[in-house]
């Protein structure tokens, strides 16, 4: 048995419609103090004593650095005469970006995280670029905060210039002329950056050359302050367009005619309700992919000066399957659908006609596509369950495509196999379900397996290629994935089923993926380990407080484990058009407090063996849900299961994660899992 650190218990009471909900750990929301600091090291001691005492874990790590160690890179696009691209040659902790003189110029490095930081927790991207092509704007993040700080840089010299725009969220980088709009928080006060409520997101306009106090306010909207703002300049630089979101889900859109001076912002979609996104300003009129009277989607050309509905122009009319994403490029629309889950590319001229396919190498995902109206060249990336991700060239002229990159990685994907399966939730819903393994493996019930879940927010998860799941699949693993409601694989309707009142339907759906790969011989309970991070998060530390007894390992990663207060933290106020506030109304207060993970932990059960991971700079879902998690766990586990909190220093929600510390993590979880899981790894 493993001896856990002790958790002091405060006797913190809150009531909600009369109702008393104690919080026994709410000092491990100060993430800033000397207890919560000694309290994460004490944890972080026994949990990497129990890893690295796991025989076989070190076996695993050195196999995974081998599959990892490739070299990698992203799909180019255009800056002026130059292309850029990322690149990493293997093992580097930060991809590099690098730039050529045309497709056929010499790569030379622009910009290098690594020597930035050594320790690899440095990420720097470009995040926009001016329409003549001299400069680009540099998104500077540390330690995998959200949190960034934007400079310029000239792309022909390389140099930097002297200003440095701080506090910056959620935004890009989108320009007009000499400058660029961008969005920002005011500064939090010391101490709270990673913790405090972000509100008042604004919009400014700043010049080169210029310091940002000298930044022009283009938009804020202080009788609300809890809104989000983002902008986007259309590709003729003649409007502004600026959404404005209450949370994560609905978003209103305005625009500004720029070429009129003090013109101001016109409503183009009010209410939060909908999703309208406007893809480009073409003769004379805004072209918006909208759910508005299509779940599934549809494309639309509205006039700027006649914006009702009785006036729009159908250029891509909704269809049986969801059409995700819309681009432009070369004088043509680019149309990605989603058809069961997986990419169907097509192109049609920019009125919507002559529409034809893309044909991609089987049955993954695409995307990338897009670029300025007068290139002729276009790159887009591919990818499935056992096809590493590769960039095809695509001549707009001919409308051919080829095989740019496609990465060398030293394994048979000939050796595995992927299907899709179509299983029945509680409700009698059909859900698919992707189920990967090695061609040999055998239906026998003895297999470990790792299901992995994320259902919420619109977010689809569709096939690619993980290293990491090689990893678990060579040694006989079952990996697979469910696209669950809440999720956007099959348009707004299957979003709107997995969210608010109806959130419980995502956990029915993860439990019966789980109980249909036990019943068809897949794996059984003692074998079967279910994964997901941020909502996914949720979901697991859900489905382990409602069915304990169907798993034998959880990993909730970076999860909204507290229902009840995720709302008081950082950008948590953004979800509640998702989840629902427990503050509202006793009918959310009832609902959330039913499936919230933390409270739905029970005192002397047995739960499965669990390994929570959380990062101490996640200003996304505050590394306290996590905290406050695993002490209730460590507290109520009735078994000899351990039951650990895996803690990353200087890390966050997870983007920009070095790869170093990607590979420990991954290594930790494989050897986790195959310890605690009936009869180890599957001798395959």
């Amino acid at each position: 048995m493993i001896t856990y650190p002790s958790t002091e218990k405060s006797d913190v009471v809150d009531s909600y419609f009369g109702q008393s909900v104690p919080d026994a750990y709410r000092w491990l929301e100060n993430d800033t103090s000397e207890a919560t600091a000694a309290w994460v090291k004490a944890q972080n001691e026994v949990t990497f004593s129990y890893l690295n005492g796991i025989p076989g874990r070190n076996e695993i790590r050195v196999r995974l650095e081998e599959l990892w160690n490739f070299p990698k890179r992203t799909s180019p696009y255009q800056v002026g005469e130059y292309y850029f691209f990322g690149s990493n040659d293997g093992l580097q902790n930060q991809y590099v970006i690098m730039k050529q003189k045309g497709l056929e110029g010499e790569p030379e490095v622009f910009l290098d995280p690594n020597t930035v930081n050594p320790e690899g927790t440095t990420t720097l991207s470009i995040s926009g670029y001016s329409k003549d092509g001299k400069y680009v704007t540099i998104d500077r993040s540390d330690a995998g905060s959200d949190w960034s700080a934007l400079t310029i840089k000239e792309v022909e010299s390389g140099k930097v210039l002297p200003e440095t725009l701080e506090w910056v969220k959620f935004s890009g980088a989108s320009w007009k002329e000499d400058g660029f709009y961008y969005s920002r928080y005011p500064a939090p006060k010391e101490g709270t950056e990673y913790s405090a409520t972000n509100k008042d997101h604004m919009v400014y306009y700043h010049k080169v050359g210029t310091p940002q106090s000298e930044d022009e306010l283009v938009y804020r909207n202080a009788e609300n302050p809890s809104l989000y703002h983002w902008v986007n300049v259309t590709e003729d630089e003649r409007y502004l367009i600026l959404y404005a979101a209450s949370g994560t889900d609905g978003y209103e859109c305005y625009f500004k005619d720029l070429s009129a001076p003090n013109s101001s912002f016109k409503p183009l979609f009010t209410g939060f309700k909908n999703k309208s996104s406007v893809i480009d300003h073409h003769n004379g009129r805004f072209l918006v992919i909208t759910d508005i009277d299509a779940p599934n989607y549809r494309l639309v050309s509205i006039a700027p000066d006649k914006t009702d509905k009785s006036s729009w122009k159908e250029v891509i009319p909704e269809s049986e399957h969801l059409l995700e994403r819309v681009s432009t490029g070369g004088g043509k629309l680019f149309l990605n659908y989603l058809e069961k889950a997986c990419n169907k590319l097509y192109v049609a001229e920019m009125d919507g006609t002559n529409r034809t396919s893309i044909e991609l190498p089987g049955a993954g995902s695409s995307g990338g596509i897009g670029g300025e109206k007068d290139e002729e060249v276009l790159f887009y990336s591919y990818t499935s369950f056992n096809y590493p991700t590769s960039i095809f060239k695509y001549d707009v002229k001919t409308g051919k495509s080829t095989l740019f990159y496609q990465p060398e990685v030293s394994f048979k994907p000939e050796d595995f196999e992927s299907k899709q399966v179509t299983y029945t939730s509680t409700d009698g819903t059909e859900v698919t379900m992707f189920i990967v393994k090695k061609k040999d493996v055998l239906l026998d019930g003895n297999n470990p397996c790792l299901l992995y879940g994320y259902g919420g927010f619109n977010i689809s998860i569709t096939p690619s290629f993980s290293i990491s799941n090689i990893v678990f699949l060579e040694r006989g693993g079952v990996y697979a994935v469910a696209n669950l409601r809440g999720g956007g694989e099959y348009g707004e309707e299957w979003h709107k089923a997995g969210m608010l009142l109806k959130k419980q339907n995502v956990f029915d759906d993860f439990i019966s993926a789980a109980e249909y790969l036990v019943d068809e011989g897949y794996t059984s309970s003692d074998r079967l380990a279910i994964e997901g991070r941020s909502n996914g998060g949720l979901l697991v530390g859900a489905v382990m407080t409602q069915r304990p007894e169907l798993f034998a390992v959880a990993f909730p990663g970076v999860g909204v484990m507290d229902m009840l207060r995720y709302h008081r933290f950082t950008v948590g106020w953004g979800w509640i058009p998702e989840y629902g506030s427990a503050d509202s109304s006793e009918v959310d207060f009832k609902n959330l407090f039913g499936y919230s993970p933390l409270h739905n932990l029970e005192l002397g059960i047995e739960y499965p063996a669990t390994m929570v991971t959380t990062a101490d700079h996640d200003d996304r879902v505050v590394p306290a849900h996590s905290f406050k998690f695993a002490a209730r766990l460590q507290e109520c586990h009735a078994g000899p299961e351990p039951v650990l909190i895996r803690i990353d220093v200087n890390a966050g929600h997870g983007a920009g994660k070095p790869t170093s510390m990607v590979l420990d993590e991954i290594a930790d979880k494989w050897a986790f899992l195959f310890e605690n899981v009936a009869d180890g790894a599957h001798p395959n």
